[in-house]
């Protein structure tokens, strides 16, 4: 049988992952976290601008959304 070339993880015991430092990619995590930031703030704007056009918070607007879906069928 050949060796993958991959390695799984070995089985950790409950709570390890807590106070065991593990080698993780630190370089992705910075680029990930720094995209989530990115569209949380998009996200942010978005709900924003919407409310500054319909004059409404987000509860009148997804109101608004939902009467218009019922209303089509």
């Amino acid at each position: 049988m050949t060796k993958p070339s991959f390695q799984y993880e070995p089985v950790e015991a409950f709570g390890e992952s807590l106070t065991t430092a593990k080698p993780w990619n630190k370089q992705a995590l910075v680029l990930v976290e720094r995209l989530n930031g990115r569209v949380a703030m998009v996200g942010f704007a978005a709900a924003v601008v919407g409310e500054w056009i319909s004059g409404k918070g987000i509860t009148g607007q997804l109101l608004g959304v939902l009467q218009w879906y019922l209303n089509l069928g």
